[in-house]
């Protein structure tokens, strides 16, 4: 397992994978990526530029939006990307700027949820009193899907919709935590900044999960992948030692980005999990071991729905 979370593992797999996506799959088609700035996120835009879809750049720092896209379109001549201002983490921001693009955006054929953070050992909050990582990489992705629902919708008449989280293998090693909502919070006990990471892709899994089977019908898929271990600058700043360790083997972002290009790019059939690498479905537990029972799920879906105020659709 280890070794294929390494460049070497894709590179065996890539053997026999199925077959890239044929050139220009995306034409026509308008694709937004969070957490755009820098790493696997700036390595999807390209992807997807390539692909010739319209990508619209979304980050929370004018200035990394604005030399995103410059880059974009100097690597990338003629392609239509547009940048967005947004802190997925902040509530009351994703509701005015999806309120915005909604009514500038007929129709959105992709979303990668790839905005991320680790906060190290001390606990930090939103404006809204949530703690980061969970606002970031699970309440406010999925209040933006629930806000966009209809421009997702929308494109049914254009081949559908996908919608891609970026999770992590990481999550492998993290229970739910969702017994009540001080433990989702993370406002009992001390506080672990590489756990709460970890836990929070975990709760990206279980609600790509729910979103798979909410929006079956809309012709919209859902679901959730993890990269591997790629060499981004995330992984340089948090995890400097794991970093200097595994320098030799670790993946490009471009590789670490492969499956979510691809998944948005073919909307291959999924199946239960929905949960990708390598551009094949993988298990959501390791072998021997349980995953969430239904009723921390529930109470998961609830405090996510009732901390966002976006039900989830029937």
């Amino acid at each position: 397992m280890v070794l294929g979370y390494t460049r070497i593992g894709s590179a065996v797999r890539s053997r026999w994978w199925p077959a890239d996506p044929p050139p220009m799959a995306l034409a026509g088609k308008r694709i937004l990526v969070t957490g755009a700035t820098s790493g696997l996120g700036t390595a999807a835009v390209h992807g997807l530029l390539e692909l010739g879809a319209q990508v619209f750049v979304l980050g929370r720092d004018p200035a990394k939006v604005d030399r995103t896209v410059g880059e974009a379109v100097a690597a990338s001549p003629g392609a239509k990307v547009v940048g967005e201002i947004c802190d997925v983490g902040d509530l009351d921001d994703v509701r005015r700027w999806a309120a915005d693009f909604a009514g500038r955006v007929p129709a959105l054929h992709g979303v990668l949820h790839n905005a991320g953070t680790m906060t190290g050992d001390e606990r930090v909050t939103t404006a809204q009193d949530h703690e980061l990582t969970l606002a970031v990489h699970v309440l406010g992705p999925h209040l933006m899907t629930g806000l966009l629902l209809d421009r997702l919708r929308a494109a049914g008449a254009e081949g559908g919709a996908s919608v891609v989280w970026m999770s992590s293998g990481g999550m492998y090693g993290a229970r739910l935590h969702a017994d009540d909502a001080d433990d989702i919070e993370y406002r009992n006990g001390s506080y672990d900044g590489v756990q709460a990471y970890a836990r929070t892709k975990r709760m990206q899994v279980v609600m790509a999960q729910q979103w798979a089977g909410a929006v079956a019908d809309d012709g919209i898929r859902v679901e959730s992948m993890h990269p591997g271990w790629a060499g981004t600058p995330g992984v340089q700043q948090n995890l400097p030692r794991f970093e200097r360790l595994t320098r030799p083997l670790l993946r490009s972002a471009a590789d670490g980005v492969d499956t979510a290009v691809w998944l948005i790019a073919t909307r291959p059939e999924s199946g239960p999990g929905h949960f990708w690498h390598d551009r094949a479905l993988r298990p959501v537990t390791w072998s021997g071991r349980g995953g969430p029972d239904e009723r921390e799920v529930r109470r998961l879906v609830d405090y996510v729905v009732g901390a966002t105020g976006m039900p989830l659709p029937h």
